[in-house]
């Protein structure tokens, strides 16, 4: 879907209906006066409509089309046209100082992903950002996003570019309101956990459709989205109603145990029911309860806790017995060395042929 208003003509000059009527009026032979007199319109009314300072209410057009036969639909779309190109031309004044903020956003890169068309001015592609944003002017954008509670994880060594992050987050929310599902039941999204983690040991072109649809049945919108450069978010949990949680996932870590963990942690927050908070997931350390929570719902809930320390004890960390301890599980091998890595069990060279590979290709077209 793309956001971009449809093409439509904009000229570049409107003439005022005054322009028109002082023309009809040469035309009848007729004077300001006189037609203030038939009208009933103030003389310095009817010489302001003419030099355009005046409007033509709905009323003096009605007055016009008596008294000189033109139809009111004519003047008040003579007059509606003037004023929407009077409006057209102080918004471009009012954008052309904002040229540096659409510096800011990804704007080639969305191009590239077909979310918005691509153009060379600047106060056009203001306008091109903010229909897709369906915000009014950038002032009300920086006062929506300021407003909106997102969870960071905490950075030092990367600084988050937060227009990328908006627009990743924005082409989520767009691509989600054109899904109809059902309303969220939190009781079925407990239940399905299971049944989705017993798809980890499929590959992704059969797991992918399964985990939406799964999802989809009990009111969780689950929706894959390419990140853009500049974002460090692996997932997002949000509500865009009460009952209407969503899970974004950029799979920008292109194995599965990254895959599966981050989509665990997501469903952590969206049973959290935090419903004003947008969580943002990165790979730094958490320093929020919740998103500590989060990630111990994961990781446990992917390798019940007790089994893992009985696995690590026997020190055993060999591909063979690796496999059988995954297969035991139920899950994915790629998970677990996943695991193992994190805690620094294993190196991060080593096992890397368990996991699999997740790519854009995978992901169905239509979902």
């Amino acid at each position: 879907m793309n956001s971009a208003v449809p093409n439509q003509y904009l000229p570049n000059y409107v003439s005022p209906p005054g322009e028109t009527l002082n023309e009809l009026l040469e035309e009848l032979g007729m004077s300001q006066a006189e037609l203030s007199i038939r009208t009933g319109r103030p003389k310095k009314t009817i010489n302001e409509i003419i030099h355009g300072k005046a409007v033509i209410t709905v009323d003096t057009a009605l007055q016009f089309e008596r008294v000189l036969g033109v139809p009111a639909s004519f003047w008040n779309n003579r007059e509606q046209l003037y004023r929407d190109f009077l409006a057209r031309q102080e918004e471009e004044k009012r954008l052309r100082e904002w040229s540096d903020w659409v510096d800011r956003f990804p704007y080639r890169e969305m191009c590239k992903l077909g979310w918005v068309n691509y153009v060379p001015d600047k106060v056009e592609r203001i306008r091109i950002i903010l229909n897709f944003f369906r915000i009014s002017t950038p002032e009300q954008f920086e006062a929506y996003w300021s407003k909106l509670s997102i969870s960071y994880r905490k950075s030092n060594a990367f600084k988050v570019n937060h227009e990328a992050t908006y627009s990743w987050l924005q082409r989520g929310e767009i691509e989600a309101q054109d899904r109809y599902i059902k309303s969220y039941d939190s009781k079925a999204f407990k239940f399905i956990l299971q049944n989705i983690r017993n798809l980890t040991r499929l590959s992704p072109t059969e797991f992918i459709p399964q985990v939406i649809t799964l999802c989809a049945e009990v009111g969780v919108t689950v929706i894959f989205v390419p990140p853009l450069p500049g974002i460090r978010a692996s997932g997002v949990t949000r509500w865009l109603s009460s009952k209407r949680p969503i899970i974004q996932m950029s799979l920008r870590h292109k194995s599965d145990d990254h895959f599966w963990f981050t989509f665990f942690h997501e469903c952590k927050h969206v049973l959290q029911e935090k419903k004003t908070t947008i969580f943002v997931e990165s790979d730094e350390a958490h320093d929020d309860p919740l998103e500590r929570e989060a990630d111990s719902f994961a990781a446990n809930f992917l390798i019940p806790y007790a089994h893992y320390s009985r696995f690590i004890s026997f020190g055993n960390l060999q591909t063979e017995s690796i496999i059988n301890f995954s297969s035991d599980l139920g899950i994915s091998p790629g998970i677990v060395v996943g695991r193992l890595q994190h805690d620094r069990y294993l190196s991060w060279k080593h096992c890397n042929e368990l996991k699999k590979n997740i790519e854009w290709v995978d992901v169905p077209k239509l979902l």
